[in-house]
């Protein structure tokens, strides 16, 4: 019999005999086996485009880098000084200061000298961000303007006003340690000043500036909401406000003399350049990571 009964010639096909027992089993395990190894690639392939997806996310199987992740410029305006106020209205109460009345001549109204007015930071933007991230608005206002002027003195730097904001809330909350206040101008009263650094659990450094800042004679203390020992204020404090005294525990001038402080170490736009430089403010690599926790939270806030 063949499997073809109308077949003839070359195109018969040789009977076929019943497969042995044996043969059938090794058949089904064949299929078994190929069935199963197509699973395991399909599975496999899923698994690895899964894998890679996640770990090129941050926060997937790659750990994350805990560093800040930036701010953009803070929008500022000029303020115009009350000297300049004042400048408009004598040129107006002068109407020709030429003039000449009887025998008597008017006074030349001298003109004022140039001065560049202070940036200030946008009210709508102050208000929208104090209110997304918790920051008082007049902290707030500092740390704007550090990273504006920081920007504008080392382009290269790359600090933003999230990572001065983190490293002033977790040294002072922003200036309202303890009893001390942030008033509107700026001013920590009364001042935060940090335990005498006398070696007993802490560094050991001896008077540097005569108690003048923290009134201390015999130890050094940090100093205001930024937390400024007094030597190393000599070397970076910085009068932002313009007041002609740069004073650690007035918060534009202690915001900003961070900024300066934090990019002597160098850039900041790499993780590491970021993490270097906030471990030179304090060195505890506990300490770096809360920073860039509350700074990346003051990011996300924005969305």
């Amino acid at each position: 019999m063949t499997w073809d009964d109308d077949a003839t010639g070359d195109d018969r096909r040789e009977p076929r005999s019943r497969p042995s027992a044996r043969e059938v089993l090794l058949q089904v395990a064949g299929y078994l086996g190929l069935v199963t190894a197509v699973v395991a690639l399909v599975v496999g392939a899923v698994f690895a485009v899964t894998v890679w997806g996640v770990a090129a996310k941050p926060g997937g199987f790659a750990a994350p880098s805990a560093a800040g992740r930036g701010a953009p410029l803070p929008p500022v305006t000029s303020s115009t000084s009350d000297g300049d106020a004042d400048a408009a209205a004598r040129t107006e109460a002068a109407d020709d200061p030429n003039a000449v009345t009887g025998s008597e001549v008017a006074p030349l109204v001298e003109p004022e000298p140039e001065v560049e007015a202070a940036p200030v930071v946008e009210g709508d933007w102050l208000s929208v961000v104090s209110d997304a991230t918790g920051i008082p608005a007049r902290a707030l206002a500092a740390y704007a303007l550090a990273h504006v002027a920081i920007a504008a003195e080392e382009p290269q730097c790359g600090v933003d006003w999230t990572t001065i904001a983190a490293i002033g809330a977790v040294e002072s909350g922003h200036g309202s340690h303890g009893d001390s206040e942030l008033q509107a101008s700026g001013q920590v009263t009364p001042k935060i000043l940090g335990p005498a650094l006398d070696g007993d659990g802490v560094a050991a450094i001896h008077d540097t500036d005569g108690g003048a800042l923290d009134g201390d004679a015999t130890w050094d203390r940090a100093v205001g909401p930024m937390q400024f020992i007094p030597s190393t204020w000599e070397q970076w404090g910085a009068d932002a406000n313009g007041d002609g005294v740069a004073d650690p525990s007035q918060i534009d001038d202690a915001a900003y003399a961070a900024a300066r402080y934090l990019c002597a170490s160098g850039p900041m736009t790499s993780p590491e350049g970021w993490r270097g430089a906030v471990f030179s403010y304090n060195h505890l690599e506990s300490y770096v990571d809360k920073v860039a926790g509350i700074a990346n939270g003051y990011a996300d806030a924005l969305g």
